[in-house]
């Protein structure tokens, strides 16, 4: 079941190109309003049922003369042509979060620019974290003065910022963009990320002209690359649903969640089920299941593969596995992983979600993981193609090599052709000695 509030949407929207190519739809869930043609029984009705399936644009639904797809009730997920994702407002966004960077010098400066303009040239309504508010370098700074009576403030984990933003900017590293994600557990505003950190694969804009790039997407001129999120719960051995103490831990991610071994010196010991089913178990240092957005991040550190943000996955990849055989493996994101501790392990795990909220998992708990119906709907450079690849190559130096020289180019083969012999060569160099 999905959780409550999963239908809401935010004022942003995506559309279709203008020639009415590909779905208008956004990657939301629909029910498939058709009953299956025969009916089966209840038992088995239920047998058959999956969390949710997962369908490119216009999937074909039969396959020769008999075999077609069994109509249901059960939710789809209609993913859309990513070339067609353009981010639209259906009305003007008014209020816009500014995340930056913290305990970073060279970010304050662009964060005073961006803040004056958005207020003083677009009318927008600023907010910002509590604690950029009691910065002393900021404090002290002239351009921020002026401005800083106007902008609204927010508490982290205190105050609940949903359907108060229409956008996102982060200033700064990959860090601000998981932030933001942190922030909103269910629908997301459009995120548009500037690369004044460390890494930013995940940062496409340069701040030099941020005024008419800012102002490109208030006109709703840009792509969108929908990045999946995980939903990720954690179910507590012997606890009353009724009777519990606090709420379990329920969290979106967008890179992966983690779980190691933590301080203990024996391996980890991890069962892994995929829809109820057990796949395997984990013997090594953890395990993590990332989003393909995380697949560049800790998974590729540990030999994953890297996956387009676009693909509907998740990717499993164990940590330093003790067998050689166990590679890291990807499957439908429609799917529920299941992960807990073997009964039989010598030790507990950790887990951690982005980096954050570690906590310990002992046996008999669980964790369970899918895949969110809520997108980070980050806006794009140039397009979900180009951006991504540009990432690779400046951030991770793919393929990167020093290019194989011309035969032309080659000292050593000028003087000869492809006829000559070790003989001819031989005989050659005698005769000039």
């Amino acid at each position: 079941m999905w959780p409550p509030g999963e239908q809401q949407q935010q004022h942003a929207v995506m559309a279709a190109p203008p020639d009415g190519e590909g779905l208008v739809a956004t990657a939301s869930v629909n029910a498939v309003d058709e009953l299956t043609d025969r009916v089966l029984p209840l038992a088995l009705a239920r047998k058959l049922r999956r969390t949710r399936s997962l369908n490119a644009p216009s999937p074909i639904q039969q396959f020769g003369p008999c075999g077609r797809i069994m109509k249901n009730s059960a939710m789809v997920m209609t993913i859309q042509d990513p070339a067609s994702q353009r981010l639209t407002w259906y009305k003007p966004p008014l209020t816009v979060l500014v995340i930056k960077k913290v305990r970073d010098v060279s970010v304050l400066q662009p964060f005073v620019q961006l803040v004056r303009w958005l207020i003083q040239e677009k009318n927008m309504v600023v907010f910002v974290e509590q604690t950029v508010m009691e910065d002393t370098l900021l404090l002290n700074n002239a351009g921020f003065t002026i401005v800083k009576d106007k902008l609204m403030t927010f508490h982290d984990g205190k105050d609940d910022l949903t359907d108060k933003i229409d956008f996102i900017i982060c200033l700064g590293g990959d860090g601000t963009l998981l932030y933001a994600s942190l922030l909103f557990q269910q629908s997301v505003p459009p995120v548009m990320a500037f690369h004044l950190g460390s890494l930013g694969f995940l940062t496409p804009f340069e701040f030099d002209n941020f005024q008419e790039q800012v102002t490109n997407v208030l006109e709703g001129h840009a792509a969108l690359t929908l990045r999946s999120r995980l939903r990720c719960i954690i179910m507590r051995k012997n606890e009353d649903p009724n009777k519990q103490s606090k709420p379990p831990t329920n969290l979106l991610v967008l890179n992966e969640v983690v779980i190691d071994r933590g301080p203990s010196p024996y391996l980890s010991n991890i069962d892994l089920f995929l829809d109820g089913k057990h796949i395997t178990s984990v013997q090594g240092d953890g395990l993590i299941v990332s989003t393909p957005t995380g697949s560049t991040a800790y998974a590729v550190a540990a030999g994953a593969s890297m996956i387009h943000p676009s693909v509907p996955a998740i990717m499993v990849t164990p940590i330093c596995p003790h067998s050689l055989s166990f590679r890291p493996i990807v499957v439908p994101a429609g799917v529920e992983l299941k992960i807990s501790v073997s009964p039989d392990s010598r030790n507990t795990s950790w887990v951690s979600f982005d980096g954050r909220n570690r906590q310990e998992l002992f046996h008999g708990d669980s964790l369970r993981v899918t895949t969110s119906i809520y997108p980070v709907p980050s806006i794009c450079a140039q397009d979900q193609i180009s951006d991504w690849f540009d990432s690779l190559a400046e951030c991770l130096h793919w393929n990167v090599r020093k290019r194989q020289k011309h035969l032309d180019e080659l000292s050593d083969l000028t003087h000869s052709s492809s006829n000559d012999t070790l003989d001819s060569l031989d005989h050659a160099e005698q005769l000039d000695s």
